[in-house]
Protein backbone atom coordinates (compact mmCIF):
# COMPACT_ATOMS: atom_id res chain seq x y z
CA UNK A 1 0.00 0.00 0.00
CA UNK A 2 1.47 3.37 -1.15
CA UNK A 3 0.85 6.27 1.84
CA UNK A 4 2.84 8.44 -0.35
CA UNK A 5 2.66 9.90 -4.19
CA UNK A 6 4.32 12.10 -5.76
CA UNK A 7 3.44 13.83 -9.28
CA UNK A 8 5.54 15.68 -11.62
CA UNK A 9 4.65 17.27 -14.66
CA UNK A 10 7.68 19.07 -16.87
CA UNK A 11 7.52 21.10 -19.95
CA UNK A 12 10.65 20.89 -22.48
CA UNK A 13 11.48 23.64 -24.38
CA UNK A 14 10.36 22.58 -28.17
CA UNK A 15 13.20 22.61 -30.77
CA UNK A 16 13.07 25.28 -33.63
CA UNK A 17 15.69 23.54 -35.78
CA UNK A 18 12.36 21.48 -37.86
CA UNK A 19 10.57 24.34 -38.00
CA UNK A 20 13.53 26.54 -39.34
CA UNK A 21 14.58 23.28 -42.08
CA UNK A 22 10.90 22.94 -43.14
CA UNK A 23 10.70 27.00 -43.55
CA UNK A 24 13.27 27.13 -45.97
CA UNK A 25 12.40 24.03 -47.25
CA UNK A 26 9.32 25.75 -48.54
CA UNK A 27 10.98 29.08 -49.30
CA UNK A 28 13.48 27.42 -51.58
CA UNK A 29 10.82 25.45 -53.76
CA UNK A 30 9.32 29.17 -54.08
CA UNK A 31 11.98 29.93 -55.39
CA UNK A 32 13.29 27.72 -57.56
CA UNK A 33 9.97 27.49 -59.44
CA UNK A 34 9.47 31.09 -59.77
CA UNK A 35 13.35 30.85 -61.19
CA UNK A 36 12.55 28.12 -63.57
CA UNK A 37 8.95 30.56 -64.53
CA UNK A 38 10.92 33.17 -65.93
CA UNK A 39 13.52 30.72 -67.46
CA UNK A 40 16.83 31.67 -65.83
CA UNK A 41 19.44 29.16 -65.10
CA UNK A 42 21.10 29.54 -61.87
CA UNK A 43 24.10 31.08 -63.41
CA UNK A 44 21.83 34.08 -64.45
CA UNK A 45 20.94 34.49 -60.61
CA UNK A 46 24.73 34.46 -59.80
CA UNK A 47 25.59 37.56 -62.17
CA UNK A 48 22.50 39.55 -61.47
CA UNK A 49 22.54 39.40 -57.13
CA UNK A 50 26.53 38.53 -56.82
CA UNK A 51 25.98 35.20 -54.62
CA UNK A 52 27.74 32.28 -54.91
CA UNK A 53 25.95 29.36 -56.92
CA UNK A 54 26.70 27.30 -53.89
CA UNK A 55 24.74 29.55 -51.25
CA UNK A 56 22.17 29.28 -54.15
CA UNK A 57 21.65 25.47 -54.40
CA UNK A 58 21.69 25.15 -50.78
CA UNK A 59 18.64 27.86 -50.16
CA UNK A 60 16.53 25.87 -52.62
CA UNK A 61 17.38 22.38 -51.40
CA UNK A 62 16.79 23.61 -47.77
CA UNK A 63 20.66 22.19 -46.76
CA UNK A 64 21.15 24.27 -43.65
CA UNK A 65 24.76 22.51 -43.52
CA UNK A 66 26.12 24.45 -46.18
CA UNK A 67 24.68 27.55 -45.01
CA UNK A 68 25.71 30.44 -42.88
CA UNK A 69 23.76 31.40 -39.62
CA UNK A 70 20.47 32.00 -40.14
CA UNK A 71 20.56 36.24 -39.80
CA UNK A 72 23.10 36.03 -42.93
CA UNK A 73 20.46 33.12 -44.39
CA UNK A 74 17.82 35.51 -44.49
CA UNK A 75 20.11 38.39 -46.10
CA UNK A 76 20.35 35.70 -49.01
CA UNK A 77 17.01 34.91 -49.13
CA UNK A 78 15.87 38.56 -49.27
CA UNK A 79 18.07 39.26 -52.46
CA UNK A 80 17.41 36.25 -54.13
CA UNK A 81 13.18 36.84 -53.68
CA UNK A 82 13.83 41.06 -54.82
CA UNK A 83 16.06 39.85 -57.88
CA UNK A 84 13.17 37.36 -58.97
CA UNK A 85 10.74 40.54 -58.06
CA UNK A 86 9.12 39.07 -54.79
CA UNK A 87 8.76 40.47 -51.64
CA UNK A 88 12.69 39.36 -50.57
CA UNK A 89 11.74 41.14 -46.88
CA UNK A 90 8.68 39.35 -46.30
CA UNK A 91 9.93 35.81 -47.38
CA UNK A 92 12.97 36.38 -45.38
CA UNK A 93 10.92 36.82 -42.04
CA UNK A 94 9.40 33.55 -43.10
CA UNK A 95 13.03 31.74 -41.43
CA UNK A 96 12.92 31.59 -37.93
CA UNK A 97 16.00 32.58 -36.52
CA UNK A 98 16.13 32.42 -32.76
CA UNK A 99 14.84 29.22 -30.49
CA UNK A 100 12.12 30.53 -28.17
CA UNK A 101 12.84 29.09 -24.49
CA UNK A 102 10.07 28.17 -22.07
CA UNK A 103 10.53 27.27 -18.64
CA UNK A 104 10.69 24.31 -17.01
CA UNK A 105 7.66 23.65 -14.97
CA UNK A 106 8.03 21.34 -11.71
CA UNK A 107 4.27 20.99 -10.31
CA UNK A 108 4.99 18.33 -7.12
CA UNK A 109 2.02 17.06 -5.17
CA UNK A 110 1.82 14.88 -2.46
CA UNK A 111 -1.15 12.45 -1.07
CA UNK A 112 -0.96 11.32 2.70
CA UNK A 113 -3.43 8.73 3.45
CA UNK A 114 -6.04 10.49 5.76
CA UNK A 115 -6.31 6.88 8.19
CA UNK A 116 -4.87 6.79 11.59
CA UNK A 117 -0.65 7.42 11.79
CA UNK A 118 0.79 4.00 13.37
CA UNK A 119 4.70 4.15 14.49
CA UNK A 120 5.66 2.52 11.03
CA UNK A 121 3.41 5.22 9.08
CA UNK A 122 5.49 8.12 10.88
CA UNK A 123 8.82 6.64 9.87
CA UNK A 124 7.21 6.41 6.31
CA UNK A 125 6.49 10.20 6.88
CA UNK A 126 10.12 11.59 8.46
CA UNK A 127 11.58 9.78 5.17
CA UNK A 128 9.17 11.34 3.11
CA UNK A 129 9.88 14.78 4.69
CA UNK A 130 13.51 14.36 3.57
CA UNK A 131 13.25 13.14 0.19
CA UNK A 132 10.73 16.60 0.06
CA UNK A 133 13.96 18.34 1.76
CA UNK A 134 15.81 17.23 -0.94
CA UNK A 135 13.84 17.68 -3.99
CA UNK A 136 13.08 21.33 -3.02
CA UNK A 137 17.12 22.15 -2.76
CA UNK A 138 17.30 20.25 -6.28
CA UNK A 139 14.34 22.53 -7.64
CA UNK A 140 15.80 25.53 -6.19
CA UNK A 141 19.03 24.93 -7.94
CA UNK A 142 17.74 23.79 -11.21
CA UNK A 143 15.16 27.39 -10.40
CA UNK A 144 18.77 29.24 -10.29
CA UNK A 145 20.18 27.12 -13.52
CA UNK A 146 17.40 27.85 -15.38
CA UNK A 147 17.30 31.29 -14.34
CA UNK A 148 20.99 32.02 -15.74
CA UNK A 149 20.09 30.41 -18.85
CA UNK A 150 17.07 32.54 -19.66
CA UNK A 151 19.85 35.34 -19.02
CA UNK A 152 22.06 34.50 -21.34
CA UNK A 153 19.29 33.72 -23.63
CA UNK A 154 18.11 37.15 -23.65
CA UNK A 155 21.85 38.87 -23.99
CA UNK A 156 21.78 36.72 -27.10
CA UNK A 157 18.49 37.74 -28.77
CA UNK A 158 19.32 41.03 -27.77
CA UNK A 159 22.98 40.97 -29.33
CA UNK A 160 20.89 39.27 -32.95
CA UNK A 161 18.47 42.16 -32.40
CA UNK A 162 21.03 44.57 -32.82
CA UNK A 163 22.98 42.82 -35.97
CA UNK A 164 19.47 42.30 -37.44
CA UNK A 165 18.94 46.62 -37.17
CA UNK A 166 22.48 46.77 -38.97
CA UNK A 167 21.83 44.47 -41.65
CA UNK A 168 18.36 46.61 -42.16
CA UNK A 169 20.17 49.93 -42.03
CA UNK A 170 22.38 48.18 -44.38
CA UNK A 171 20.09 47.41 -46.68
CA UNK A 172 18.37 50.75 -46.77
CA UNK A 173 21.28 52.57 -47.61
CA UNK A 174 21.54 49.90 -50.46
CA UNK A 175 18.17 50.31 -51.59
CA UNK A 176 18.50 54.64 -51.43
CA UNK A 177 22.26 54.41 -53.01
CA UNK A 178 20.52 52.28 -55.63
CA UNK A 179 17.77 54.55 -56.25
CA UNK A 180 20.17 57.57 -56.40
CA UNK A 181 22.03 55.42 -59.18
CA UNK A 182 19.34 54.94 -61.32
CA UNK A 183 18.16 58.61 -60.37
CA UNK A 184 21.91 59.73 -62.20
CA UNK A 185 21.14 57.16 -64.99
CA UNK A 186 17.87 58.83 -65.95
CA UNK A 187 18.91 62.18 -66.06
CA UNK A 188 22.37 61.53 -67.67
CA UNK A 189 22.05 58.36 -69.66
CA UNK A 190 20.12 55.44 -70.69
CA UNK A 191 21.64 52.12 -70.08
CA UNK A 192 20.77 48.74 -71.31
CA UNK A 193 21.92 45.39 -69.65
CA UNK A 194 21.14 41.88 -71.89
CA UNK A 195 21.51 38.37 -70.68
CA UNK A 196 21.60 35.55 -72.91
CA UNK A 197 19.38 32.49 -72.11
CA UNK A 198 20.46 31.19 -75.39
CA UNK A 199 22.87 31.25 -77.82
CA UNK A 200 21.27 34.29 -80.23
CA UNK A 201 22.24 37.23 -83.06
CA UNK A 202 22.26 41.02 -81.64
CA UNK A 203 22.98 43.72 -82.61
CA UNK A 204 23.53 47.39 -80.65
CA UNK A 205 23.19 50.79 -81.60
CA UNK A 206 24.30 53.18 -79.40
CA UNK A 207 23.01 57.05 -80.38
CA UNK A 208 22.31 55.77 -83.99
CA UNK A 209 25.92 53.79 -84.42
CA UNK A 210 26.38 50.48 -84.45
CA UNK A 211 28.26 49.37 -81.17
CA UNK A 212 28.00 45.64 -81.55
CA UNK A 213 27.03 43.07 -84.29
CA UNK A 214 27.86 39.45 -83.66
CA UNK A 215 26.54 36.19 -82.09
CA UNK A 216 26.44 35.96 -78.14
CA UNK A 217 26.54 32.37 -76.11
CA UNK A 218 24.14 31.84 -73.57
CA UNK A 219 25.43 32.43 -69.93
CA UNK A 220 26.65 36.17 -71.50
CA UNK A 221 25.83 39.45 -69.51
CA UNK A 222 26.45 42.75 -71.17
CA UNK A 223 25.97 46.30 -70.57
CA UNK A 224 25.44 49.34 -73.06
CA UNK A 225 25.02 52.93 -72.23
CA UNK A 226 23.46 56.23 -74.87
CA UNK A 227 23.30 59.63 -74.08
CA UNK A 228 20.06 59.79 -76.70
CA UNK A 229 18.79 56.46 -77.22
CA UNK A 230 19.89 52.75 -77.75
CA UNK A 231 18.68 50.23 -79.88
CA UNK A 232 18.67 46.11 -79.29
CA UNK A 233 17.71 43.82 -82.62
CA UNK A 234 18.05 39.57 -82.19
CA UNK A 235 16.95 37.24 -84.28
CA UNK A 236 15.66 34.93 -81.88
CA UNK A 237 14.13 37.17 -78.52
CA UNK A 238 12.44 34.52 -76.40
CA UNK A 239 16.79 34.20 -75.74
CA UNK A 240 17.39 37.19 -74.68
CA UNK A 241 16.80 39.54 -71.74
CA UNK A 242 16.39 43.02 -71.51
CA UNK A 243 16.99 45.39 -68.55
CA UNK A 244 16.45 49.17 -68.57
CA UNK A 245 18.65 51.46 -66.37
CA UNK A 246 19.15 48.54 -63.67
CA UNK A 247 15.08 47.16 -63.59
CA UNK A 248 14.23 43.67 -63.85
CA UNK A 249 15.22 41.88 -66.67
CA UNK A 250 12.54 41.10 -69.73
CA UNK A 251 12.64 38.91 -72.58
CA UNK A 252 12.31 40.62 -75.84
CA UNK A 253 9.63 38.13 -76.92
CA UNK A 254 9.40 34.60 -78.15
CA UNK A 255 11.76 32.19 -79.23
CA UNK A 256 13.19 32.25 -82.49
CA UNK A 257 11.22 35.40 -83.41
CA UNK A 258 13.09 38.52 -84.28
CA UNK A 259 12.20 41.69 -82.36
CA UNK A 260 13.71 44.80 -81.62
CA UNK A 261 13.92 47.34 -78.39
CA UNK A 262 14.71 51.12 -78.89
CA UNK A 263 14.97 52.91 -75.28
CA UNK A 264 15.34 56.31 -75.13
CA UNK A 265 15.25 59.23 -72.12
CA UNK A 266 12.71 57.74 -70.52
CA UNK A 267 10.51 56.02 -73.95
CA UNK A 268 10.62 52.25 -74.52
CA UNK A 269 9.42 50.71 -77.69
Amino acid sequence: MKWLRRKETQTLNPSVDEQREQALAEIGAKLKSTREGYGFELDNVVTYTKIVRKLLEAIEEADLNNLPEPVYIRGLIRRYADALGLDGEQMANQLPIEEQVRPVTLKPSWTVNSRQLRPFHLYLLYIGVIVCSVSSLSHVLNTTTITNNLELEAKSQKEVFTSKQQDKQLSLESVKNKQNSNDGLNNKQVQVGVVLKDSSWVRVEVDGKTEFEGRLPQGTNRTWKAQSQLTVKTDNAGGVMVSVNQEQPKPMGKLGKAEQVTVAANTRS
